[in-house]
């Protein structure tokens, strides 16, 4: 799921599962913050603000609908901070990747939650199976049967 049309646009899901037009977040939606990040990057590792923290407000998102706005809410409850959704990124070196990742996980993470969950079909054994089910049974009470001692 790759978002478009950069780092800095709007973010667009392609239609799927749970979002048969697709979904598109609009940039004014999406917060980023950066800070520096931990980590391997030498001597700029401790001057670059490139750890990107990219949030999201899905409480209030004019982009959703009702039914996704809900399905999101009670899906991603556990990662939500009164009703913000914060993605953090810190991977990379660069600034510009560690946004792209951003918004990739952020893609992905709302893609996977706006699917539709899938129902369970209840199948039945077939015949032969509960065939040998039932040799099985009579296989292992004959062994059991064969132990016992009489004492008549």
């Amino acid at each position: 799921m790759t978002p478009t049309p950069g780092p800095t646009g709007d973010l667009e899901l392609p239609p799927g599962r749970g979002r048969p037009d697709g979904l598109r977040i609009p940039a004014t939606e999406l917060v980023e913050r950066f800070s520096r990040s931990s980590g391997p990057g030498g001597q700029g590792v401790n001057t670059t603000d490139s750890r990107v923290e990219l949030s999201w407000d899905v409480a209030a998102s004019a982009a959703l609908s009702e039914s996704q706005r809900a399905r999101l809410l009670s899906r991603l409850g556990g990662r939500l901070v009164a009703g913000v959704l914060t993605i953090s990124a810190s991977e990379h070196r660069a600034q510009l990747r560690n946004r792209v990742a951003a918004r990739e996980r952020l893609a992905a993470l709302i893609a996977g939650a706006l699917e539709p969950e899938r129902v369970r079909r209840a199948t039945r054994p077939s015949r032969a199976a509960k065939q040998r089910r039932l040799d099985a049974k009579r296989h292992r009470g004959a062994l059991k049967a064969a132990r016992r001692t009489r004492e008549d």
